[in-house]
């Protein structure tokens, strides 16, 4: 049965998966990401392969998500999320296990697994948003990906007279500092959450704020592309009970939905991308 190793790296964790064709996943490993060196990243995603792959037999190709723009020969110019710049991730990959190997923006490989393989595969036109260190979107229409939305969570946008990347005020990463913005010290989201979840009097306001900066964002969104539904997974969904049903009412009328593969959304969009070439990737693999 053929195989694609697939990897989701983010800003916070990278998790690799072994994936047939069946969109079966036979292996896991999931490890924090190695930041701030180009050396490292690079050797750290080598082993994490290495080490989570028990066998090679029957695998095509290896397809990677990254949090950043990647031009079509699998270069990356920068990963602001990672600290690093230049990366050769796809050659480097390449040449060290001798497999075609693809990247591509985070967001839009999470986006092909909910349009092709998720619950959600027979709407005509889906967004994905993860919210997470940072926030990404992409969207799909018939199951394809149309690329007009890469990197939205650093669309502009203004909040108390001050324009700030998108991303920045709103993100799992970012949230205590919008509380710190208004003079409150939060030290994690975790915790901005456990508070608003209490109806702490001095963290309301901001919890108003961040629902409503991330509701216009949608409508914005809703406005230009008209998707049928937005499905919505990252980091911040761990606290889902707290502020979900809220955003869904403050974002009328877009159709927001938990994303159905979840954690696995981008990994399985990995082996989704394998089959469809038409996805803009320019070397040649086998059919999958």
């Amino acid at each position: 049965m053929k195989k694609v190793i697939a990897l989701d790296i983010g800003g916070t964790n990278t998790r690799l998966a072994l994936i047939n064709e069946r969109y079966e996943i036979e292996a896991k490993l999931i490890r924090p990401t190695v930041t701030g060196n180009l050396d490292a990243f690079l050797n750290s995603v080598i082993s994490i392969i290495e080490d989570g792959v028990p066998s090679f037999d029957g695998v095509i190709a290896i397809a990677m998500g990254v949090p950043g723009r990647v031009r079509i020969d699998g270069y990356i110019d920068a990963l602001p999320n990672i600290g690093i710049e230049k990366i050769p991730l796809a050659e480097t990959i390449e040449k060290h296990f001798h497999l075609p190997s693809f990247v591509k923006n985070d967001a839009e490989v999470a986006a092909l697994s909910e349009a092709n393989v998720g619950p959600y595969k027979d709407a005509p036109s889906l967004y994905f948003v993860t919210i997470s260190t940072g926030v990404g979107g992409a969207l799909t229409r018939k199951g394809e990906l149309v690329n007009s939305t890469y990197e939205v969570g650093h669309t502009m946008t203004e909040y108390k007279g001050e324009i700030h990347e998108f991303e920045h005020m709103v993100s799992g990463a970012y949230l205590p500092r919008l509380a710190k913005r208004n003079g409150i010290e939060v030290a994690s989201t975790p915790e901005f959450m456990k508070r608003v979840k209490e109806k702490d009097p001095a963290l309301l306001p901001v919890y108003e704020d961040w629902i409503a900066l991330l509701a216009d964002w949608f409508k914005m969104l809703h406005r230009l592309f008209k998707p049928d539904l937005f499905a919505v997974t990252g980091g911040v969904m761990k606290s889902k009970d707290v502020f979900f049903e809220d955003l869904k009412k403050a974002a009328y009328p877009c159709r927001i939905e938990e994303c159905g593969c979840g954690q696995d959304a981008g990994l399985l969009g990995a082996a989704v991308l394998m089959r469809t070439p038409c996805q803009g990737h320019i070397k040649k693999t086998e059919a999958y």
